[in-house]
């Protein structure tokens, strides 16, 4: 959807992933996911491998927009003629992602209070509730090294993640990344409500973990209660009509 901020030398495609990260940061302001001016969502531009979009640093997420959204390519520089800086944590940690990992379209990294507490425990995230069930197996873990500015950590991060797509970073937070927005969307939102449950179990009793094999059952079925649109298409569509309620700028 194009408005009169597009610019004239921007592709529809690009536009049109501006507003779908502009109103996924919205989202995250919305469900009490952001932290300050502080965390990344990414978003790679269409058509382009080596460039991605990342939110302004000093902006909040309830200040984002399509068109103050800065394109950056992986040696983390500007492409667009952005005032705005950006932040050297953020582009260290997703730029690794997304030049290493080709379906890593989306990159998502969050210091939720429920995602760093798990990530402080040494067991991680355990299998004891309808969404953990559905991590069990897929989760990489990563040890804390301090602020994420240092290259060489890079290699550290691709190594520990191998295979998966879901991370803890221990004593720091979640990541998550997926071939597409709405994708990553709904897998931060699943692993969010882990946590949540988790640290909730804890304090209610004794968790109990759910049986591997009803993990395996679980894992199998979860596709057939899908929508056949995409992961997370739905989900993502059902919060853009909620933030649009609240205010409709992000689309500019």
């Amino acid at each position: 959807m194009a408005s009169a901020a597009q610019q004239p030398d921007m592709t529809p495609q690009e536009w049109e992933a501006r507003q779908q990260l502009a109103a996924c940061y919205r989202i995250f302001d919305h469900m009490g996911w952001s932290e300050l001016i502080y965390n990344h969502i990414t978003l790679r531009v269409p058509g382009e491998d080596n460039a991605f979009l990342i939110n302004p640093f000093g902006l909040g997420y309830q200040e984002v927009t399509a068109s103050n959204l800065v394109k950056i390519d992986i040696e983390g520089q500007v492409l667009d003629g952005s005032p705005y800086p950006v932040n050297r944590a953020g582009f260290t940690q997703h730029s690794v992602f997304h030049r290493h990992l080709p379906d890593a379209h989306c990159i998502i990294h969050t210091h939720t209070t429920a995602g760093m507490a798990v990530s402080a425990c040494a067991e991680g995230v355990r299998p004891i509730s309808f969404y953990a069930a559905a991590f069990a197996g897929q989760i990489a873990y990563h040890d804390f090294e301090g602020v994420t500015i240092r290259p060489e950590e890079g290699e550290r991060l691709i190594a520990n993640l191998g295979d998966k797509r879901v991370m803890i970073l221990r004593n720091h937070g979640t990541l998550v990344m997926a071939a597409s927005l709405p994708e990553a969307f709904l897998k931060h939102w699943s692993l969010q409500r882990a946590c949540e449950i988790q640290v909730a179990a804890g304090a209610a009793g004794t968790p109990v973990d759910i049986p591997a094999e009803v993990i395996a059952v679980h894992q199998r079925d979860l596709a057939g209660v899908q929508l056949p649109v995409g992961p997370g298409v739905p989900d993502f569509q059902a919060m853009v009509r909620v933030i649009d309620r609240i205010d409709s700028s992000w689309k500019q």
